[in-house]
Order: C-alpha cells, then structure tokens, then sequence
C-alpha cells in the first residue's frame, strides 16, 4: 500500500496568496483608503485566515468588514485562474504519490467549487481522488473533521497517511487526525511537523518516492 496525502490547497500546492493580497489592497482603495498596508504585512494577515484578514483590515480603517469582504470575494473572483499557478514540483508529487499506489486528496477551506476550477484551469484535477471543503459543513482546521472523513470513506490506514499544508492549523489537524505531518514554507517552531520543507524534491525524498 503506498502512501495517501491529504492536503491543503492555497498556498500548498497552488501560489493563490499574491491573488489573495492584489483583492484586499483593491478592496481597501475602493473603500477609500488611500495607503493599504504593504503587501507583506496583508499576506501573514491572509495566511491566518482571509475572514481573519478582512477583520483587521477592516478594524483598522474603520470599515465593515462585511462589506470588505464580499468586496474582497468579488474582486478575487476576477483573477484569472491561470495567473494562480501550482508550485514548482508539486504535480509531479501528486503523480509520484498515484504511481506508487496512493490516493491524493484534498482538505480545504475554499469552496468545492472553485476548488475544483483551480485543479482543472492547471490540467490536475484527475490528480485527485475525493476533495473535503468546509463548504460542506465540515469545521475549520485545526479541527481533523475533514481528515477523517476523507480517510474514513476512502478506507485510508493512517500509518499510510500524510498530511501536508503551509500553516499551524494544517499540521495540528493532521495531528489530531493520528497521521504524519509535513509542513510546506512555514515556520516549524510552532506546530512541530514531523517535517519541514522547502521544495517539494525534499518531500519526494522524505517519502522515498526520488
């Protein structure tokens, strides 16, 4: 039985933040301000959370934070797909995971829909075996609720499984799952992955899949 990974989306196998930051500083000068914080400080911002994002945007120049983000959502929207690339490697992973005999999957807080979109605008979506999106219902991480309703109608043994996404709350859902945990560009020292990397060649090596 080969390996399964379930993983995160944005910001894991696709560059989606700099789409994410350009639609909140858009939305911020439409609603009038004139010097929106400087791209880096609305990406950690965004990387916490986009509700999260728009709250303290929102908070800090005194606007609704409703309004803010249905803005936000709108302008998103309006990013070509194609402009929202996956990362350098990152396909060839999830063909490397298929070869061998596992199941790629998907735990997201981003719609089914436009989910599925991304995958196929990139030529991937056959890469992916089931897909499992707050959209339904399920709890956001750091809640394993989707992890374990992917592995449990997918038959995944967890000794077999590896979860994988760029934030806290990626590698703590995983752990409260009972898999193992591979952290992508984050900051390791706060949720103790079982690995860190950089590229996706390291985690091809870690699983023994090079």
């Amino acid at each position: 039985m080969g390996f399964s990974i379930i993983w995160d989306i944005d910001g894991t196998l696709f560059d989606t933040y700099p789409a994410f930051v350009g639609a909140f500083v858009l939305a911020l000068h439409g609603a009038g301000v004139s010097a929106p914080p400087p791209a880096p400080e609305v990406d950690a911002l965004a990387r916490v959370g986009l509700a999260h994002c728009a709250n303290e945007l929102a908070s800090r120049f005194g606007l609704d934070a409703g309004a803010l983000s249905d803005r936000f959502a709108e302008l998103y929207g309006d990013v070509p797909l194609a402009r929202q690339r996956p990362y350098l490697g990152a396909r060839e992973i999830c063909e490397a995971i298929l070869r061998q005999g596992g199941l790629n999957a998907i735990a997201t807080h981003r719609g089914r829909g436009s989910t599925e979109r991304l995958l196929s605008e990139h030529g991937m979506g056959h890469l992916f075996g089931d897909i499992a999106s707050v959209e339904e219902g399920f709890p956001k991480k750091p809640s394993p609720a989707m992890f374990m309703s992917l592995m449990e109608r997918r038959g995944l043994v967890a000794s077999r499984c590896v979860a994988v996404g760029d934030r806290d709350i990626d590698v703590l859902a995983g752990r409260a799952a009972g898999i193992r945990t591979c952290l992508y560009r984050g900051e390791p020292a706060r949720s103790s992955p079982d690995f860190a990397f950089r590229e996706y060649g390291e985690l091809l090596r870690y699983l023994g899949l090079s």
